[in-house]
């Protein structure tokens, strides 16, 4: 097969390939077929069969690859800056997206697309993130910030700050998340620590924390596993006592 032929039936294949997504979305697509469509857009002429095995085969996942800095991928054979920034660019539109979709939402009514940010916006990250999702007196979503990236504990994350931050946005209700680059969904003692400080403070401004969701393999919500509302009895007690009530 010469390279006129060998070209025009990889025109071919990746012809297939979007009339499949067109037909049906991504039903039925493997996590290489995605990658190879992804990367044939940086480099529509070339063969992206390869490079997308490869790829997966040496970061695990499709969305550790998707997360992975521009100079790893270009370990990958096959791979270079227009594949790289294609890769790149969807991932960041991806986040934009589930982003953008949430503003204004009420959160009780939109906790599953709430879920579905964190978790493209975190799992997989070899680095903690620390993301707050501010909410209005109806619980409507005003905006998500990450506030900060490395070792979360209260040495990294200032409770007076995003406190400050909510009240400058007017929001009367919080939401927290972090993951745990091991995949772990257990919490450690720093973030119960954390989440106390943060709901204490919060609740002497008027500002009440309503989760703490950590993402890892899955996620975990303090709320749904009855933790806030023993983290709110001992704030209580705490208020108590400080009161000499």
């Amino acid at each position: 097969m010469n390279k006129e032929e060998w070209q025009k039936k990889g025109a071919g294949h990746r012809q297939r390939l979007r009339d499949r997504f067109l037909e049906r979305g991504l039903d039925g697509f493997s996590d290489a077929e995605i990658l190879e469509l992804l990367l044939s857009f940086g480099t529509p002429r070339s063969d992206c069969k390869e490079p997308s095995r490869a790829a997966l085969d040496k970061f695990g996942s499709l969305s550790a690859v998707l997360e992975e800095p521009l100079a790893g991928l270009q370990e990958i054979k096959g791979i270079g800056p227009k594949n790289g920034f294609a890769v790149h660019f969807i991932q960041a539109v991806a986040r934009r997206y589930l982003k953008d979709r949430l503003q204004g939402k009420r959160y009780l009514h939109s906790s599953s697309a709430v879920r579905d940010y964190l978790n493209h916006a975190m799992r997989g990250l070899k680095k903690e993130v620390f993301i707050v999702i501010y909410l209005d007196s109806s619980h409507a979503i005003l905006d998500s910030v990450t506030v900060a990236e490395g070792t979360v504990n209260l040495n990294t994350i200032y409770p007076r700050e995003l406190i400050k931050q909510a009240l400058q946005k007017n929001a009367a209700a919080m939401i927290v998340a972090h993951n745990h680059p091991s995949g772990s969904l257990e919490p450690s003692t720093q973030d119960m620590q954390l989440t106390r400080t943060l709901f204490l403070l919060g609740n002497m401004m008027q500002v009440q924390l309503l989760d703490h969701i950590i993402i890892g393999n899955g996620s975990y919500s303090f709320a749904d596993q009855g933790l806030m509302a023993t983290i709110r009895e001992q704030c209580c007690e705490t208020m108590e006592s400080l009161h000499g009530t």
